[in-house]
């Protein structure tokens, strides 16, 4: 099993390290007693470059581990179910992945039921999943006041703890129980249902999101309904955090809009900022923003901006779209490093704006990234950049900055743009949002706005 191997790799790693310096050490220590520190520095410094050396090693050779067991033999089966639902976004989807890998290679039954309303979503065409019987008894052993989680269930259709006593298995959430009968459930590697279980729960989220836009638009056609149940994934108050003030402006052109932003804690240091504007308007702008806000927020490791980005691209991609993509920003400030990485994904306006003595000077955070959803992503580039008490960084969408006069030239080719910038930045992030919102109104004067204002202010604090 892939947790058994994985621990007896690192040990023998372990013992190797501890051997060679045991070894190192009596090869290296003279008689003369006056050399014998020198000697076991220079063991001590070699026994390092070796841990160092092995732990890459071992992290190397567990990545291959990891692929051996989870995608060869029976644990493949799963993983490739897995790798299906982790782009689908509809039932439809769903149902051709436990056709393709479940039922049709897997030999595999499955059973997927509301228990709220007893309806069966899916059951698989075989006279074990269709009798009555077997209903009647998961129904019975299996109501919907079940605990969430993913469960082994026996010959006789009740729990089982024992892996290798199990015919099959069950997650249960939010009421809707998904089963999956297979007689040789004992071969499966135990690290993979844990991940089965986080798949079928990021896939029910999405797919409720658009399920839910997509009912309130063709039943109901009110966009205000719309565009506030798109409101509802947008931070309705910031976070406070230690040595942050945040603040965020949001003005859609329309009811609905296709910018978006959140703010979402890592740790006590370490702060997650998020904005970007999805290409067009319309339903379709929301179902995608909607989709990019809730991939990142089920992201696990959210300091991995390059993974992050890459699930993005795929969701949006997965929607099949023709002409739908996302310009965004994604950063992560520390506070206790004093930074902030990020990776720019073709967002024009990110800035930092810093003091200096005579007075406060900005720092473009460039763009490193092409256009997510819609092309093929290079090799994707983290940067980072040195934070300083009192900075104020903003990440605004071009509504911002594309706001024309009446002799059309935009606003953020203007020093009125830079000097508001910098005359308010000493103010508090708020304050500062407040100042920029009144200039881009009072730039465009009595026109009708062109596009959605978003913005997202964050003032470094002692």
């Amino acid at each position: 099993m892939y947790t058994t191997r994985r621990r007896s790799l690192f040990v023998l790693s372990a013992f190797l390290c501890v051997l060679f310096f045991v070894m190192l050490a009596n090869f290296l220590i003279p008689t003369q007693e006056a050399t014998f520190s020198f000697s076991f520095l220079v063991a001590m410094v070699a026994f390092c470059i070796l841990l160092a050396s092995s732990t890459f090693i071992d992290r190397l050779m567990g990545d291959k581990l990891k692929e051996n067991v989870l995608y060869t033999k029976e644990t493949e089966i799963l993983s490739a179910f897995i790798s299906k639902i982790r782009f689908a976004y509809s039932l439809d989807d769903l149902f051709t992945a436990v056709r393709q890998e479940l039922e049709d290679r897997g030999d595999c039954s499955v059973l997927f039921i509301d228990r709220q309303s007893q309806y069966v979503i899916y059951n698989s065409p075989d006279r074990l999943v269709s009798d009555v019987q077997t209903m009647q008894t998961l129904e019975r052993n299996f109501p919907a006041r079940h605990m969430d989680g993913i469960y082994f269930i026996d010959a006789e259709f009740g729990i089982v703890s024992n892996q290798n006593a199990a015919r099959g298995f069950f997650i249960a959430y939010q009421k809707k129980h998904f089963y999956v009968f297979c007689r040789y459930t004992r071969l499966f590697d135990p690290i993979i249902f844990n991940q089965l279980y986080d798949e079928f729960v990021s896939f029910t989220s999405r797919s409720e999101i658009i399920t839910e836009l997509t009912r309130i638009s063709e039943l109901s056609k009110e966009w205000n309904m719309v565009a506030e149940t798109q409101r509802s994934f947008l931070p309705k108050v910031m976070p406070e955090i230690k040595h942050l003030d945040i603040a965020a402006y949001f003005r859609p052109l329309v009811n609905v809009s296709g910018d978006y932003y959140t703010v979402l804690p890592i740790n006590e240091t370490k702060t997650l900022l998020l904005l970007g504007d999805v290409s067009g308007k319309g339903l379709a702008a929301a179902l995608v923003m909607g989709i990019v806000i809730n991939t990142v927020k089920n992201i696990k490791n959210k300091e991995d901006l390059p993974t992050m980005i890459r699930a993005v691209d795929r969701a949006i991609k997965g929607m099949k779209f023709d002409d739908k993509y996302t310009v965004m920003f994604v950063g992560i400030v520390d506070t206790e490093a004093m930074t902030i990485t990020y990776i720019n994904a073709s967002m024009s306006d990110p800035i930092i704006i810093t003091k200096a003595p005579g007075g406060f000077n900005l720092k473009p955070l460039e763009s490193n990234c092409s256009l997510v959803g819609i092309i093929e992503l290079d090799e994707l580039k983290v940067e980072t950049r040195k934070l300083f008490y009192d900075d104020m960084i903003l990440i605004a969408t071009d509504g911002v900055s594309e706001v024309m006069n009446d002799e059309g030239i935009e606003l953020g080719d203007t020093e009125l743009f830079k000097q508001t910038l910098q005359n308010s930045a000493f103010k508090s992030a708020q304050h500062f949002v407040n100042d920029i919102s009144d200039l881009v109104l009072d730039y465009n004067g009595d026109k009708k706005l062109r596009d959605d204002v978003t913005m997202l202010a964050v003032k470094i604090e002692r």
